[in-house]
């Protein structure tokens, strides 16, 4: 029998990486990860070997993804902390990009973020047009996933939307919450993300689902399916903010940023594409109304514990 192709995913242990090991691993593919905890528990056991990321050593990092056909990119940092910042990932992810090169990886799937600029004023969006400048002009061909907002049991947003709902008496909207979101599922994308792998062309897809809300429906919507009754008020984005800070005390993470709520009110979550998920987040939240929200899912502990 021939032997699988072999297939790179960075951070095959966290949110989004594991789902598309997950359906590379079923489809019959062999995988490997890059990671920057390669000594914790390995959910996929014997069938994912992880490595460093290795930046810092670039031909250690070009041997790891020898003889591998495909890359999934999906290393990015939620924000700065420490030594950590946008700017060390994008050099980073170049890093990446010309090891691949260098490997002969055939093609990068390099999961985005929609309406992600070189021009935008926020550093978020900004380093992921960076790195999409970058992989257009590499060598490899390309295929890039623009998600809006990923959804799933282990998501940060709507999971902690619903944990903040279930722990507090008050949800506090930044605005007047008439800024729209477009939730995508995380099965979706990841789904997305494979079949891109199989195509020739380069491409840029928006990955998005097939409902819009505007935040203060989005926030009323998982009130009301996980059948808490809360008085939800609007107040000015700073003293929203403020409290989310307060939230964030309470547990040792960043519950939002400044540029994530600025982004959230500049509309950037959402496309003018037509819908490529195809999963309801209504119908997710009705089958899934007693378990999310049970817990606080924390970006500290992800990365940085």
């Amino acid at each position: 029998m021939k032997t699988p192709e072999l297939d790179v995913v960075t951070g095959a242990f966290g949110y989004t990486g594991k789902y598309v090991t997950r359906r590379l691993l079923d489809r019959g593919r062999r995988v490997i990860t890059l990671t920057g905890h390669p000594d914790r528990p390995n959910p996929f056991g014997d069938h994912v070997k992880a490595y460093p990321f290795n930046f810092d050593k670039p031909e250690e990092l070009v041997r790891s993804l020898q003889g591998a056909a495909t890359l999934y990119n999906i290393y990015w940092v939620r924000f700065p902390r420490g030594k950590t910042t946008f700017d060390l990932a994008v050099e980073n992810t170049k890093t990446l990009i010309r090891a691949a090169e260098m490997a002969g990886i055939r093609r990068i799937v390099h999961v985005s973020i929609t309406n992600a600029s070189i021009d935008s004023p926020f550093p978020y969006f900004r380093g992921k047009g960076l790195v999409e400048k970058a992989i257009i002009n590499s060598k490899l061909s390309y295929a890039i996933i623009r998600p809006t907002v990923i959804f799933g049991l282990e998501d940060i947003l709507i999971n902690n939307i619903a944990w903040i709902l279930r722990s507090f008496p008050v949800f506090a909207v930044p605005g007047f919450g008439d800024y729209r979101v477009q939730p995508v599922f995380v099965e979706d994308v990841a789904e997305i993300a494979v079949r891109a792998a199989r195509k020739e062309e380069n491409m840029i897809i928006d990955a998005v689902g097939p409902e819009v809300y505007t935040f203060d429906e989005l926030v009323r919507l998982i009130a009301e399916k996980i059948h808490r009754r809360r008085r939800i008020i609007h107040l000015r984005p700073k003293l929203a903010f403020f409290l989310s800070k307060l939230v964030g005390y309470g547990v040792r993470d960043v519950v939002l940023t400044w540029d994530e709520v600025r982004g959230l009110m500049a509309n950037l979550l959402v496309s003018e594409s037509p819908p490529t998920g195809w999963t309801s987040l209504e119908e997710w939240l009705d089958q899934n109304s007693e378990r999310v929200g049970t817990r606080y899912a924390s970006e500290m502990a992800r990365h940085y514990r």
